[in-house]
């Protein structure tokens, strides 16, 4: 067995293998589909699965003699079996939601680990508790939110070395606060420090920060999205004020907690001004660190039936989803949103806005210092590169 990820080594196409499996997001499907289609010319059965092959899966089985739709652990088993007997099956899919007791320890050896940035990761929880319209996490896993048993998820970390930074990579790691808080008891004899995403609402649970950051939380990814109540509430985002976001902020910092704020541009009542708005704020909220994205209407969304359903798609070629505007907005021009979008970026990253957020005696200086570093020189290459198109 062996596994290729094509962001830091090249797919050998001319492998010897017996079944080849995919797994994609809506930004790679086209390239996805190019590998699977050189497989099966040479005659293997290719399966893809992945969030995007679950929206998708008729477009998906164009490519691959099986799709896997959503999480695999019941029907991967039975794919497994029947691609032994030379029986595969066009689409497979789990008759329930998988119960997270018993999951296998990832093979992480099967992996440079050296070629990762965070090469230490970990899930506790999937699902979300929200739905929002934007956001595809509810319909690939339904409207359900599970816990992993905390001794099992400790015995994962077990494996880990411990002395480096472990991230979770659960969609809200706070969305069962009662599981959260038995999590975090859990963690604070391991002398760990821990990254993960979860929503402002940590910042009403006194009790719940406290243990996370006694447990080693060094920063929390929050999706914002917008500090415009109008523009939550049009995307089923619970609506909060200015106000509200900056209570927030100021309390999970108080408990020594750095942020990645998650801000998104493109929404119908955002004007030209959103641009230095939202930076203004971010700057003045001293986040730690900030990513500003487009509205994108990914397959299987809510945002993506409407926006579909009204013609305002500009694009349903996958390779573009990682770039530019895709949504034909009423109240700017798509090149006036996408140079607001590289203002936003450059802007945050400016070493003026660095220092005035992170200084030279943050208690997670080297971390956060290293990380605004790499988002500053992504941003500035971007911008060369944009302009010599």
């Amino acid at each position: 067995m062996s596994i290729t990820d094509e962001n830091i080594a090249a797919v050998d196409l001319h492998k010897d293998v017996d079944l080849v499996g995919i797994t994609t997001v809506t930004q790679t499907a086209n390239r996805a589909y190019e590998i699977a289609d050189s497989y099966r010319a040479r005659g293997i059965k290719v399966v893809l699965g992945g969030i995007h092959a679950s929206m998708l899966p008729g477009e998906a089985a164009q490519h691959a003699d099986a799709v896997v739709i959503g999480e695999a652990e019941e029907s991967w088993p039975a794919l497994i079996e029947d691609f032994k007997s030379n029986c595969l099956k066009s689409v497979y899919k789990n008759g329930k939601w998988p119960a997270l007791v018993n999951v296998p320890v990832p093979r992480r050896d099967l992996f440079d680990s050296k070629a990762y940035l965070v090469p230490q990761t970990i899930v506790a929880t999937r699902g979300c508790p929200h739905n929002c319209d934007f956001c595809s996490v509810t319909t690939f896993m339904g409207h359900t939110y599970r816990c992993r048993p905390v001794e099992e998820v400790l015995r994962e970390i077990e494996t880990l070395d411990t002395s480096k930074p472990i991230v979770f990579l659960d969609d809200n790691i706070t969305g069962n606060p009662k599981f959260a808080k038995e999590l975090f008891r859990a963690l604070i004899p391991y002398n760990i420090t821990w990254a993960g995403q979860c929503s402002a609402a940590i910042a009403k649970d006194e009790e719940l920060l406290k243990l996370a950051a006694a447990s080693g939380c060094l920063i929390l990814l929050i999706g914002f999205e917008s500090i415009s109540p109008a523009n939550l509430a049009s995307v089923g985002k619970k609506a909060q004020s200015i106000d509200e976001y900056e209570t927030a902020i100021r309390k999970i910092h108080s408990h020594g907690i750095a942020i990645h704020g998650c801000f998104i541009f493109g929404f119908d009542q955002d004007d030209s001004g959103v641009f230095k708005r939202t930076v203004r704020f971010a700057r003045k909220m001293k986040l730690e660190s900030a990513q500003f994205s487009f509205l994108r209407p990914y397959p299987g969304t809510t945002l993506y039936e409407s926006m579909d359903s009204a013609g305002r798609i500009l694009t349903k070629d996958w390779s573009q989803y990682g770039d530019g505007s895709l949504i034909a907005l009423e109240s700017m021009p798509k090149h006036e949103l996408e140079k607001g979008h590289m203002w936003a970026w450059l802007q945050f990253y400016s070493l003026p806005s660095i220092i005035s957020r992170i200084g030279v005696t943050h208690r997670h200086l080297l971390e956060l210092w290293a990380v605004n570093l790499y988002y500053r020189s992504y941003w500035k290459r971007m911008k060369r590169y944009s302009y010599s198109r």
